[in-house]
């Protein structure tokens, strides 16, 4: 889904580009979903092969976004199967 700015309530005299606010976020979280990815397979696999962790167990996760200069800090959990 892609959220646009123009359904949003916004003032009328906002002075900025949404078309390069829309790009910079998207390009922000492309590299979180990235570097979050290879985060979570590099502990997974490093906490298997310690025996740690049992593959066939979901993980429970929670990632939380903080934007501290207008307000945002936003939790979502989640489940993740190895199997």
């Amino acid at each position: 889904m892609i959220l646009s700015l123009n359904n949003l309530h916004k003032p009328e005299d906002i002075n900025m580009n949404e078309d390069t606010f829309n790009l910079e976020i998207r390009k922000y979280l492309k590299t979180v979903g990235i570097t979050s990815q290879r985060e979570i397979e590099h502990a997974v696999y490093k906490a298997i092969e310690d025996g740690r962790l049992n593959a066939s167990e979901p993980l429970v996760v929670k990632m939380t976004l903080e934007m501290p200069a207008v307000g945002i800090n936003h939790s979502m959990d989640g489940q993740i199967a190895l199997e």
